[in-house]
């Protein structure tokens, strides 16, 4: 059974962490190696696994993944589980918060990397985390799931030594303008791709069809990720406003999701002529760093990003859930298509928890029929379609984990799926 943030959190500390020299730190009670790959190996080496001496073949990571490539699904009694195919791995991590015994554990992490840069007076350092992250790092600190504790973020993140925070919202609101204006070119014909349009953000669906199914790579918006978005303008129009040399600027994302670490070190994300994202952690290694650096989180002043890269709206704030990015974009492209403000802000038939959810949006006479995939096991059928060239759809939102990013593999744990506390 897939995990939800509505019945997360129910003691005021999420789980107890430790420092370690070795290979391994515990983070939020996920072990998670310090390795950091080298740019030529990113998409050659496994970013989850299951450690062995941990694993009661229980099969609930088997069940989950959405990619299959988790042996022992078949139930076989004692056979350990294990991921054995790197390349096949979408890295969504759905196979780690289902655990309940806590024996996934993440083989990468910049933590020690940032450390350095933060370090390094040489260094200017950028957090740039995601809308869904606001959302449950309070968990580890006692708060309710769901409860937003942005500004306590963004000074946990000054007081951790980040120099500039420039907020990932801020490259949502541009997705929104870019996706959507990319759609009614599609539809219009000013563009010659093929529909429906798929969208582009979440890198386990991306690293799905680039293994699964390249076929439909025209079909995928070719605008990047929101935080692909901000990693480049950071190093160039950032750099510029604040008056720094981009070679000495040190980008790190922070996101709800493990398969973020990948898209991170892809060598397409170098527009800026660096790498434009220089590390990436999640949630629960946000909550590790703010707990190890001793700050008290409960008692921090609420404050701002920084300026130029940190303001948004608040269609970039649903990008967190499913349909949310769906809802943004029809929003931009019923205003940009009909040149009328949209009185009725939210397209409530394309949000929900249904794994597969579809409305059709009527814009000056015309009909727009779209689709929104929770969870990648339930795109199938949609690919499908898609492949076959009957969709009868325009456009398809599809994440990978269910509910959206907000439930992400990066998340913090539920404490009552696990018998490890």
């Amino acid at each position: 059974m897939f995990i939800t943030r509505k019945n997360l959190l129910k003691t005021s500390i999420l789980f107890p962490f430790l420092i370690s020299c070795n290979k391994y730190s515990k983070t939020e009670g996920i072990y998670v190696s310090n390795n950091v790959p080298n740019n030529n190996e990113y998409d050659q080496i496994y970013y989850l696994q299951v450690n062995q001496s941990k694993c009661h073949v229980c099969h609930s990571c088997a069940e989950v993944c959405p990619t299959g490539i988790i042996n022992g699904k078949d139930k076989t009694p004692n056979t350990k589980h294990t991921i054995h195919h790197y390349d096949a791995c979408v890295n969504c991590g759905q196979c780690l918060v289902n655990c309940p015994y806590g024996a996934i554990q993440e083989e990468v992490s910049f933590i020690r990397d940032i450390e350095k840069a933060i370090n390094d007076k040489n260094k200017t350092v950028v957090a740039m985390p995601a809308p869904a992250v606001r959302y449950a790092i309070g968990e580890a600190f006692g708060y309710e799931p769901g409860f937003n504790t942005a500004g306590k973020m963004f000074s946990a993140l000054r007081e951790l030594g980040f120099d500039i925070i420039w907020d990932n919202e801020f490259a949502a609101d541009l997705t929104v303008i870019e996706e959507g204006t990319e759609l009614i070119h599609r539809i219009t014909g000013k563009i010659n791709k093929p529909l429906p349009q798929f969208t582009s953000c979440c890198p386990a669906w991306i690293k799905y069809i680039e293994s699964f199914h390249p076929e439909l790579i025209p079909h995928l918006s070719t605008c990047k990720s929101p935080i692909g978005m901000l990693g480049a303008l950071a190093k160039t129009y950032g750099a510029k406003k604040i008056n720094k040399n981009p070679q000495n600027i040190y980008t790190v994302s922070i996101m709800p999701c493990i398969a973020k670490k990948f898209e991170g070190l892809k060598p397409e994300l170098s527009s800026s002529r660096y790498r434009d994202i220089d590390a990436t952690i999640n949630t629960r290694e946000l909550a590790y760093m703010i707990k190890k650096a001793k700050i008290d989180y409960k008692n921090l002043n609420d404050t701002e990003a920084d300026p130029f890269l940190g303001i948004s709206t608040g269609a970039a704030t649903i990008f967190g859930v499913s349909g949310g990015v769906m809802e943004a974009a029809l929003r931009f492209a019923y205003e940009a298509v009909s040149g009328k403000i949209l009185h009725t802000v939210e397209f409530e038939s394309v949000r929900g928890e249904k794994g597969i959810r579809e409305a059709s949006v009527k814009i000056n006479g015309h009909v727009l029929n779209v689709c929104v995939v929770s969870g990648l096991k339930n795109a199938q059928p949609i690919i499908e379609m898609a492949t076959k060239g009957n969709s009868k759809y325009h456009f398809i939102e599809v994440m990978t984990c269910p509910g959206g990013c907000i439930n992400g593999g990066g998340q913090p744990l539920d404490p009552d799926n696990s018998f490890i506390l």
